[in-house]
């Protein structure tokens, strides 16, 4: 079963809120961790703004909200994941997005969460969300599903499952000659998405509009504090 099939019957009608903007943003924000992997070399040349290592970009990322709020809404202990696909480096545009929303979450939480990783409620390019999504007009309707999630960003080490969907495990970069675990880190002080992030390596497998098969390709490992604005550094937090 390909993981659009999954989609419950109000996906279609979310899905179509993909392009209403509010003129007022709503007050969000999130604080947790997630794990991304995508099919660059470890080194990921986008993040340095070079075009990506294979000349097209696609990724699997899942995130686990600690704590966060859209509104009034709360979003404590939820999970979300997202399969993206681009033909060319993501600012070329024409992508194809899979969203996917913890199956626990209440219909104003799903609403909440389909609209931040849509970039709704969101200032222009504040997020990674905002951009990926405007770079992606092919939206696959949204998947409410189990998401089996677990990260630890020191030790680089993750495993996100959503059956059906995609498998993706992340772990570090071992030294080819001996075989011990190599650290590094990239450090974006102006990024959208973290202000420092773990790198390692990761392995995905979707299923599914988006195919993946990606091995022992970039892993990022971050901890995320984003909000309507955008990334919420720590010593205003």
């Amino acid at each position: 079963m390909t993981g659009a099939r999954r989609a419950p019957a109000n996906g279609a009608s979310i899905l179509s809120s993909f392009t209403e903007q509010s003129m007022a943003n709503v007050n969000w924000e999130i604080h947790g961790k997630e794990f991304a992997n995508c099919n660059c070399s470890y080194g990921c040349p986008c993040q340095f703004n070079a075009l990506p290592t294979h000349g097209c970009c696609c990724a699997s990322v899942g995130y686990q909200i600690e704590k966060g709020h859209f509104g009034d809404v709360k979003l404590d202990g939820l999970r979300t994941a997202a399969v993206y696909s681009w033909p060319g480096a993501v600012h070329e545009g024409n992508g194809t997005m899979q969203i996917i929303v913890d199956k626990r979450a209440d219909e104003q939480q799903r609403d909440a969460l389909v609209k931040i990783m849509t970039g709704q409620e969101t200032e222009d390019m504040a997020t990674m969300w905002w951009v990926f999504s405007a770079m992606s007009p092919n939206k696959l309707a949204p998947i409410f599903e189990t998401i089996d999630f677990d990260v630890d960003v020191d030790a680089r080490q993750a495993k996100l499952v959503v059956a059906g969907v995609v498998e993706s495990v992340g772990e570090p970069i071992k030294n080819p000659t001996t075989g011990m675990e190599h650290r590094a880190r990239i450090d974006l002080p102006h990024g959208f998405e973290y202000r420092v992030a773990e790198i390692g390596s990761g392995r995905t497998r979707t299923y599914g509009k988006i195919e993946l098969e990606l091995n022992d390709t970039y892993g990022q490992f971050a901890r995320i504090h984003l909000s309507n604005k955008g990334v919420v550094d720590m010593a205003h937090a």
